[in-house]
């Protein structure tokens, strides 16, 4: 018997479930489909969630280790209980994929524990039955990228196996020096890890502003993590006592590890769905093609978070999803932003928006950048901040924003601010003449504005 399905959601990630919400919002009756027993997918479950837990962790070995310069005597060595700390990760993800729960219920949306393929262009099977839906969104996500050739070893993990966090191996190296893996390197430095992050690419985090990146790269490399630029892993051999791993490029040697983290990207597959049988194509990355709107090549069947591309962010799904409801309800939706704010969430914090310099020439704009050291402010230095500073790119004859760049202590948290001035097309005066509360991080952007204008006295 095939059973019915007005609006009909794959996948329960962030994207997949504020899709379901919202449509159950606007009066549809909704079904959701995800091979979890929990929702949520990989961000609550595998990823953001218990690895901002983690970095919380990691985040107060580092106030313990700098208690003694506040005068407040504190142990040299803490004492870890993995299993303790493992326990309150697992406790917070447990309240949110619960609050989901609750959530669907309350919305009376349907939720289906299985793997769901297409049949046709209004069907699909989950579990050896047939559903037949009005309306369809995609929304599965994607997986860790694992390197070929690499052979298959306990110690070498992927990102859900680091986040397992079963012990603290004292040598740990990070292949891959993108958010994800500074992320996983930070968590391991403080828990005690000798981190050696090994990148291809000529700067870590490939694609944010330059002097950020370096800027981040000296706090990690004072804090002990070894990072080794424009170098590759050419082999990794798994012997008794150790992993062993042979460099090339930048840094020509071998070195041992105790554990690896394959930290180079993730990957959608859309063919996984037998999405053909739909109607649909599925791109060389593994992803399905779709406009501002979430719509792709079938009126009834939309896809929202990686698996239409990137950049692969959370907060990007959440709002397709929201988008594709509101459009198969009737309603107007405005399209997506191409303004996605991205955060590294490392110590210190690295966040970006908009155009860094170098894109914006690239782009054949008449841009110049402004920046404000937050070694000049007095918030950071009263908190015990350390290295930081605010870069803000905008048009050398309009003063619009185009861009801006922060790194430093809770960077993220001053993101939302120029994303929604860049989303306005304020310029430089819109954010100099904003009066920001003193004393506060927030303050920088002012500042960074005021250098630029020739008006600032904090320089």
């Amino acid at each position: 018997m095939t059973r019915k399905a007005d609006f009909l959601v794959i996948g329960a990630g962030p994207g997949g479930y504020a899709a379901a919400f919202r449509a159950a919002d606007l009066g549809r009756k909704v079904v959701l489909v995800d091979a979890r027993a929990t929702l949520g997918g990989v961000c609550l479950n595998e990823g953001c969630i218990p690895s901002k837990a983690l970095l919380h962790a990691a985040a107060i070995l580092h106030e313990i280790s700098e208690a003694g310069a506040w005068g407040i005597a504190a142990p040299e060595s803490p004492r870890i209980d993995l299993e303790k700390m493992w326990a309150r990760k697992d406790e917070i993800v447990s309240t949110l994929t619960g609050g989901l729960t609750g959530l669907a219920r309350r919305r009376k949306v349907e939720v289906v524990q299985g793997f769901a393929r297409f049949a046709g262009p209004d069907r699909v099977i989950v579990n050896e039955e047939e559903w037949q839906f009005t309306d369809c969104v995609i929304a599965t996500g994607s997986a860790p990228v694992y390197l070929p050739g690499w052979p298959g070893d306990p110690r070498i993990w992927d990102s859900t196996a680091a986040l397992e966090l079963r012990s603290i191996p004292p040598r740990l190296v990070v292949v891959g020096g993108g958010i994800i893996g500074l992320e996983m390197a930070t968590v391991y430095a403080a828990l005690g890890s000798a981190v050696t992050i090994v990148e291809l690419g000529p700067q870590i985090v490939p694609g944010a502003d330059g002097e950020a990146a370096a800027t981040l790269r000296a706090s990690l490399e004072a804090s002990g993590c070894r990072i080794l630029t424009e170098t590759r892993v050419t082999a990794i051999t798994p012997e008794e006592k150790a992993v062993r791993l042979e460099l090339s490029g930048a840094v020509t040697e071998h070195i041992e590890a105790d554990a690896v983290i394959q930290a180079v990207g993730r990957r959608a597959d859309a063919a996984a769905l037998d999405v053909a049988k739909a109607g649909l194509e599925v791109r060389p990355d593994g992803t399905i093609a779709v406009d501002a709107y979430g719509r792709t090549g079938k009126a009834n069947i939309y896809a929202v978070g990686d698996i239409t591309g990137g950049p692969m962010l959370a907060h990007r799904a959440t709002h397709q999803g929201k988008i594709v409801a509101e459009l198969a309800a009737g309603h107007h939706p405005a399209p997506l932003s191409s303004l996605i704010p991205s955060v590294a969430y490392t110590r210190p914090e690295l966040a970006w928006v908009g155009l860094n310099l170098e894109q914006a020439k690239a782009a054949g704009l008449k841009a110049r950048v402004s920046s404000f050291p937050w070694q000049a402010s007095g918030r950071n230095l009263a908190s015990g901040g350390g290295a930081g500073l605010t870069r803000l790119v905008y048009c050398e004859d309009s003063g619009r924003l185009l861009g801006a760049t922060l790194v430093g202590a809770n960077a993220g948290e001053l993101l939302a601010e120029l994303t929604l001035a860049i989303e306005m097309g304020a310029r430089l005066e819109d954010v100099a003449l904003t009066v920001h509360a003193h004393p506060t991080l927030s303050e920088t952007v002012a500042f960074a504005a005021e250098r630029a204008l020739g008006t600032l006295t904090d320089l």
